[in-house]
């Protein structure tokens, strides 16, 4: 990393504790959290995911797949056939779906 850049960084973070604006954080004095998988996430993608976590952004991926798990079990306990096919119909709507999601997230995201 650039010297330049990391020194200032430093005096950033030095000025913050100085001000007090690293007084009161949620975790303080706990230790972080351990993400092994933030080892292989892209640190440009790792800010975007946090920047709609945290304006309680759900991707629309995440949401079939849960309603994909739903139809899942939905499915797991329909009595009839007719209840079964017409179920099987959604699961299988649901999968593409979430998988044209799924592919266009990826694109988007490893467009250059």
């Amino acid at each position: 990393m650039d010297l330049n850049f990391t020194r200032l960084a430093e005096r950033r973070m030095l000025a913050a504790v100085a001000e007090g604006k690293l007084s009161g954080l949620p975790g303080e004095g706990k230790p972080l959290p351990d993400h092994p998988e933030a080892a292989f996430i892209n640190p440009l993608d790792a800010i975007g995911y946090r920047i709609m976590h945290e304006a309680g952004f759900v991707p629309q991926e995440l949401v079939l797949g849960r309603k994909l798990a739903e139809a899942k079990a939905e499915w797991a306990t329909a009595n009839d056939e007719a209840g079964r096919a017409r179920i099987m119909g959604q699961i299988a709507e649901l999968e593409m779906r979430r998988n044209i999601a799924r592919e266009t997230r990826l694109h988007f995201m490893h467009h250059d």
